[in-house]
């Protein structure tokens, strides 16, 4: 099973995954995308911490995000990626865009492949008006066309507001 879970910041997410990978009886590696670059994001990483399960398999993971599925995917195991907006930031700002879109095809290419449970959490960005910026929109084309390509791929896509889940995909 495929999940792809959507939402704005702050809209529980996160938390559903925690929960659907908590209900999914496996066990349970969560892939942490974010890098801690300043005491905001070390705030938002302790909370992700402060409620997850001590007992959960946490993996880092950097740009080789499929790498890192391939690793840990199993058919005894639930993966939980938090987030792949933070992982597609990343790639936009540190690589080329060659080697953003070899990321980006290998993770898309693995997927299908994969055994067990897999909950993507990414930021639907997309609802908004176009920014101004160059980076900003680039950003928003990438993670439009990542989402796009995701959805296709994923048994179950659910778009969170408000806490609250949206089935736009699956049961």
């Amino acid at each position: 099973m495929r999940e792809l879970i959507l939402g704005g910041v702050r809209s529980g997410k996160s938390r559903m995954a925690e929960q659907h990978a908590k209900g999914s009886g496996l066990d349970v590696v969560y892939v942490a995308t974010a890098q801690v670059l300043d005491a905001e994001m070390r705030q938002r990483v302790a909370h992700h911490q402060a409620h997850r399960p001590a007992h959960w398999q946490v993996v880092e993971a950097g740009h080789d995000l499929a790498q890192v599925l391939q690793q840990h995917a199993d058919s005894r195991r639930c993966v939980l990626v938090d987030c792949l907006t933070l992982w597609l930031t990343q790639l936009l700002c540190d690589v080329n865009e060659a080697e953003l879109h070899r990321e980006v095809d290998a993770l898309l290419s693995v997927l299908p492949t994969l055994p067990g449970n897999i909950i993507l959490v990414s930021n639907e960005t997309n609802m908004g008006i176009v920014p101004l910026g160059e980076l900003s929109r680039r950003y928003c084309d990438e993670a439009g066309r990542l989402h796009q390509q995701l959805g296709a791929l994923c048994e179950r896509v659910i778009l969170t507001v408000a806490g609250l889940p949206l089935i736009v995909k699956g049961s």
